[in-house]
């Protein structure tokens, strides 16, 4: 394989990451951007000193036989209808989360990725980050031994001054607290501790003259299949700094966030600290995002899996649906659900 060929569709904050990650490369190039506003995207190539020819059209963009890959930052609403037309042109995906708005959508995006394999990479973003990093090799090298309670929190008041804010706000393109965000707190539970079984959930407002269209708070309580249990909480609406904690208790130890106390280390008397970068930033452009398309152009080149697989990212979705639908219901959610 030679040059990879990528499209990237959107041009907002993220996307940004993603064409400057491309285009640094030797190996690989923009070939596409789409875009509802080609004159913006034109004009955003250009303050990056990027060529690629720029169309409103994303299927036409995405049937090019010389394309290879498809990044998806459209707006979530667009997203599964988008990830169906590129799987059945044979293009791999990186995807950014939320997949879906909603479990149809997620379910459609699953059927073809099954029917039209290809490589994948969603872009719960933080499995790339280095401390995030450091924690997977631990538990992986039984430091903690099997992790019985993980708590993980995304607090990060997200209001007017993000561009997304306009739409995110909104129940047709934000979903809820955990579809916007949050779900970067569940995927972390998943990545750390394993499976989850069931899910009890509560949601909250912030403030009396909030524009949030559904509430940015949200608690859950989790059943994990290794017989533990986890909570995860999201606020969008929050007087507090970026706060990304991971505390996980383990039967040989613990971790939190980059602090370990550890049965390998006989003579400790207190936590340990682990130099490393947190997750202790809302801006994107802290994010691994290189690391990310990293790990996905070795993926395709190699036919290997990428850190975050479809396959893995739809478990991750289907507990945000559950904790959104326990909030709604007032009732646990016993997953996996049927599809």
């Amino acid at each position: 394989m030679g040059l990879l060929r990528f499209v990237v569709v959107g041009t907002g904050w993220v996307a940004g990451e993603y064409l400057k990650a491309i285009s640094s490369r030797s190996d690989a190039e923009v070939a596409t951007v789409v875009s509802r506003n080609t004159e913006h995207a034109k004009a955003k190539l250009a303050s990056m000193g990027i060529q690629a020819r720029v169309t409103d059209n994303f299927e036409e963009a995405v049937k090019d036989s010389s394309v290879d890959a498809v990044v998806l930052c459209s707006t979530p609403d667009s997203r599964p209808e988008q990830a169906v037309i590129a799987a059945r042109y044979g293009k791999h995906l990186v995807l950014e989360k939320p997949l879906a708005m909603d479990r149809a959508g997620l379910w459609s995006m699953a059927e073809a990725i099954e029917k039209n394999p290809v490589r994948t990479a969603v872009s719960f973003v933080l499995r790339w980050n280095p401390s995030f990093t450091n924690t997977k090799s631990l538990i992986d090298d039984d430091a903690i031994g099997r992790v019985y309670m993980a708590q993980v929190d995304y607090w990060h008041h997200v209001g007017p001054k993000y561009v997304q804010y306009k739409w995110s706000k909104t129940k047709a393109q934000g979903g809820s607290s955990m579809l916007s965000a949050g779900c970067h707190a569940v995927d972390a539970v998943r990545f750390f501790a394993g499976d989850i079984t069931e899910v009890t959930a509560y949601g909250c407002r912030t403030w009396a003259d909030s524009e949030y269209e559904f509430d940015p708070n949200a608690i859950a309580i989790l059943k994990l299949k290794n017989g533990g249990i986890g909570k995860v909480s999201s606020s969008l609406e929050c007087k507090t700094p970026y706060k990304f904690n991971v505390h996980l208790l383990g039967e040989k130890g613990a971790i939190m966030n980059n602090q370990l106390f550890t049965h390998k280390l006989p003579g400790q008397t207190d936590y340990a600290t682990i130099p490393t970068i947190l997750p202790d930033s809302g801006d994107v452009s802290h994010h691994p995002f290189t690391d990310e398309i990293d790990d996905f152009v070795q993926a395709v080149r190699n036919n290997t899996a990428t850190k975050c697989e479809f396959a893995d990212a739809y478990k991750s979705m289907e507990v945000s649906f559950a904790i959104d639908e326990s909030i709604e219901t007032g009732k646990s959610v016993i997953l996996p659900l049927a599809r």
